[in-house]
């Protein structure tokens, strides 16, 4: 897949981007891990799908909870999906967060997770910034919640660059 272009010069849509170990791939929008586990923005039990606005920083993303030896070792497909109407993404600036320590790595509170509880229940797609990327945005939706909203663009094996895992 070719890089979409920034709207400025000559892109149009809003795509979003996901990297997971290539098994669960088909399943890219379930939001079972975080139902599962939690996650920055959601409580358990609640079907987050976390992803980014660009393939770099879900990379990151990935990278910081797994590491660059499980994405060297294990098979990943990244996932692109176009976000249908711009309109639908509620963005979360960070002088609308109460806490700005949840913006800063560690664990997220049980304050933080009911506050993305709630947006998520609230609107589609939820725009927050990266905690891993300061200058880089996170999308967050529950897909039951989003329905109709994203669709998907593409599915394509992920390979790491080699420099990231060297030998020791």
């Amino acid at each position: 897949m070719t890089p979409p272009l920034p709207g400025p010069l000559g892109g149009a849509d809003l795509l979003g981007w996901r990297l997971d170990a290539r098994q669960f791939a088909p399943s890219w929008d379930s939001g079972e891990g975080a139902f599962r586990f939690g996650g920055r923005w959601n409580s358990p039990g609640v079907r987050a799908v976390y992803c980014a606005l660009d393939p770099a920083t879900t990379i990151l993303e990935v990278a910081v909870h797994r590491g660059f030896k499980r994405m060297d070792t294990i098979a990943h497909c990244l996932t692109s999906f176009r976000i249908l109407d711009p309109a639908t993404v509620h963005v979360v600036q960070p002088e609308d967060l109460p806490n700005p320590n949840w913006l800063r790595p560690g664990p997220p509170s049980a304050g933080q997770q009911a506050f993305g509880d709630t947006l998520l229940a609230a609107h589609k797609f939820v725009l927050v910034p990266s905690v891993v990327s300061s200058n880089s945005w996170n999308v967050v939706f529950v897909a039951s919640v989003a329905r109709g909203g994203y669709e998907l663009v593409a599915q394509e094996a992920f390979a790491l660059d080699t420099r990231l895992h060297p030998p020791a």
